[in-house]
């Protein structure tokens, strides 16, 4: 499988999927149910968002994601 993986159309798929997830239309439900499928959606992005922003690394068949998560800019 590590020979078929291409880490940046991964990596571009998170990102898509994080985007997706921000423009997907709220669907017509009220109280508590609305208020579950916000949450769920927030957290959907948090998740492909900061996979989508990782460095991707593939070392003897380990899959590595480096995440900065220190808000700076790297510097």
């Amino acid at each position: 499988m590590s020979d078929d993986l291409d880490l940046d159309a991964m990596l571009r798929r998170f990102k898509e999927r994080a985007q997706a997830v921000r423009d997907r239309p709220l669907p017509p439900i009220g109280g508590e149910e609305r208020l579950r499928f916000i949450e769920q959606a927030q957290l959907d992005f948090q998740d492909f968002a900061i996979i989508g922003d990782a460095e991707a690394s593939l070392d003897d068949g380990i899959l590595t994601l480096r995440v900065d998560l220190s808000g700076g800019d790297g510097d």
